[in-house]
């Protein structure tokens, strides 16, 4: 059974089959969102992806980033990510016929806490260049 369903721009459907969420600046006691630390953010969400998934390829959507018209503090410019971090596993069929099927764990950021899908998943998670970046495997 899979989560979500997203038929990407290039025709090509995956489905998702795992999806771990965090907030974005859950924890953060002191300080706000700005570039040194949003690339931290950007960072740790791939590294955790990583870990996690240590035989399988990892594909970081670059984020949105929004300067909202605020005056800079010391750390520099305000810069706000979207406010959920999401780490998902999707899968598709294989890229070598010989094989069962194709996998790709995806690391991004999304303003809500939804699975993404259907017609409503963003246009960067449906731009994914599967061909490329996914890995084949056996049952």
């Amino acid at each position: 059974m899979s989560l979500g369903h997203i038929v990407l721009s290039s025709g090509r459907s995956i489905l998702l089959t795992e999806l771990r969420m965090s907030s974005t600046y859950g924890g953060m006691l002191e300080g706000y969102p700005c570039k040194r630390i949003n690339d931290r953010k950007v960072s740790w969400l791939q590294s955790r992806a990583e870990h996690a998934f240590p035989s399988l390829p990892v594909h970081l959507v670059p984020p949105s980033r929004e300067c909202p018209d605020e005056a800079a503090g010391a750390f520099g410019p305000v810069e706000v990510l979207p406010s959920v971090a999401c780490v998902g596993v999707f899968d598709s069929t294989a890229l070598d016929p010989a094989m069962d099927g194709s996998t790709l764990v995806v690391a991004w950021f999304q303003p809500a806490p939804e699975v993404p899908g259907g017609e409503g998943a963003d246009l960067a998670l449906r731009s994914i260049r599967w061909e490329e970046l996914a890995q084949d495997y056996e049952l």
